[in-house]
């Protein structure tokens, strides 16, 4: 059945600051902080956000010049089995293809929307498996986790083949039934040693397995959503709700943290993605557990600190043009190519 996915080509003005409501008064609602950067001129980027409830469809934001020049949109209410459909992992190829998953499946598209390959997850012994993550391996092959019961699955699929060329079940927290299934993992990624850093997110760990899945390093990580590991060895991981974002070395040590209360006039609402600059610079996408719909344009969507913690680049854009939530970010000004692992993310 073709699914009624679209691919939307938006070209928006020159982008400004969040607005406070006119109609409110003006002793209730102060002028918004003017926030550090040039906006959404700061960086290209690939945008997206999980759970967006205000709107019917999901979206995919790509931002050139300051500009959202491209948009992909799927229906939040997948028409195939009915669950929630969200966007909780993305990645563009160096081509300009996009991987992504949709938390009912994972796609690929060409830079111009057009669909490579589409995988949906099926029923599991209890009800729908889920996907949230799909890392890109060459151009060719898919890393992603399948959440679901008896078991999550851990696969390794060649678009170009057809074939799975690994699959792993994968440990996650008793019991392992339907109410579980949602919290069982985020972002998973495969390494440029090709070792594996699972983020259990249900366990409160992150794991690494070698190629033969014998555990070979692992860290305490409170509800993480997502790790990766830094060209200087160490782990970056995020703490979801928790709210932060922590740098571990090897012998699971924090060497250095960003948390709630450590930035002046910008909260640190739930950190989904954590990613590492290739200038030092972290950036992290401030999600909007915890609050309620009407605040959410008060939240700074997307955060970029030095190592000192200084804000030198934020954004809180929820109108001309609303990005949404904020779960995933990819820099199009970084070296390197994501499918080759290079990118901190």
């Amino acid at each position: 059945m073709k699914s009624p996915w679209f691919c939307l080509l938006t070209i928006l003005p020159t982008i400004g600051s969040f607005a406070a409501d006119s109609a409110a008064p003006p002793t209730e609602t102060p002028a918004p902080m003017v926030l550090p950067g040039r906006g959404l001129a700061q960086h290209d980027f690939l945008y997206t956000g999980e759970w967006d409830t205000r709107k019917t469809n999901a979206t995919l934001f790509l931002v050139k010049g300051g500009k959202v020049v491209w948009t992909y949109q799927i229906p939040r209410k997948d028409e195939f089995n009915g669950q929630e459909s969200e966007l909780s992992d993305m990645h563009r190829l160096s081509n300009g293809d996009i991987v992504f998953a949709y938390k009912t499946g994972w796609r690929k598209i060409d830079k111009e929307g057009k669909t490579i390959y589409d995988y949906r997850c099926p029923k599991g012994a209890e009800g729908w498996n889920e996907c949230h993550s799909a890392q890109p391996i060459g151009m060719d092959k898919v890393l992603f986790m399948e959440n679901g019961t008896p078991h999550a699955k851990l696969r390794l699929y060649n678009i170009k083949t057809g074939k799975t060329e690994m699959e792993h079940e994968m440990r996650t927290k008793e019991p392992v039934d339907q109410k579980s299934v949602h919290g069982q993992f985020r972002n998973v990624r495969i390494t440029r040693d090709g070792t594996y850093l699972i983020s259990h997110m249900n366990l409160g760990k992150v794991i690494e397995y070698d190629k033969d899945w014998k555990e070979i390093w692992s860290c305490d990580a409170p509800s993480v959503w997502h790790a990766t590991r830094l060209k200087n060895g160490n782990t970056l991981t995020s703490g979801n709700q928790n709210a932060f974002a922590r740098e571990i070395n090897p012998r699971g040590e924090i060497v250095w943290e960003l948390k709630n209360g450590d930035l002046p006039d910008i909260k640190i609402n739930s950190v989904h993605q954590a990613i590492r600059l290739a200038n030092g610079n972290t950036v992290i996408c401030n999600w909007t557990a915890r609050v309620a719909k009407a605040d959410w344009p008060t939240i700074v969507q997307v955060i970029e600190v030095t190592p000192e913690k200084k804000v030198v680049w934020a954004f809180r854009e929820w109108k001309d043009p609303d990005l949404g939530p904020a779960s995933c970010i990819q820099l199009l000004d970084e070296p390197g190519k994501d499918e080759e692992q290079d990118l901190m993310r």
